[in-house]
């Protein structure tokens, strides 16, 4: 049998309401920001292969880091498969919003590092993870979310 994702609101048929679970996507901010301009005070060119004619490059090993993290297709089955966030849904991330947080955290072209721990260092948002692992045995693609939480909880308790 097939059924619509569980503990979501569904639209019709086999549509679940996703409408809470991007919106907290987008409160962490998924995407590169960079402390520096890109074009370093030089006149700006909208010729080259990235904006403004550079790129925001990075080693073997920092890429290596992102590796489990940017292959997250957000389908929400290891949100949905979390009893925390079946509890508190409208306040706790949930495990996929997590992991794409913390694959911005781990980048090294990112900026705003100190800024996305301190937005995330709150009871709900973060700390309802109990490590049930649920969302782990979930993902259709074998990713791990729950070691994305965990990282983020230790990058928070490196920083207090």
């Amino acid at each position: 049998k097939v059924y619509p994702l569980p503990h979501m609101f569904v639209v019709k048929d086999l549509v679940p309401d996703m409408s809470n679970f991007y919106a907290q996507y987008k409160s962490v901010e998924p995407w590169l920001q960079a402390d520096a301009p890109m074009n370093n005070g030089e006149e700006v060119r909208h010729t080259g292969p990235a904006p403004y004619g550079n790129e925001h490059l990075q080693s073997v090993e920092e890429r290596k880091k992102l590796d489990g993290m940017y292959e997250c297709i957000l389908c929400a089955c290891c949100s949905t498969s979390c009893p925390s966030y079946w509890w508190n849904a409208d306040r706790y991330l949930g495990p996929a919003v997590l992991m794409q947080a913390y694959r911005w955290i781990e980048d090294s072209r990112d900026g705003q590092t100190a800024k996305r721990l301190a937005k995330l260092d709150d009871p709900f948002k973060l700390y309802r993870c109990h490590t049930i692992m649920n969302c782990t045995k979930t993902c259709p693609k074998h990713l791990n979310p729950a070691k994305a939480v965990a990282g983020i909880k230790l990058k928070l308790s490196q920083a207090h």
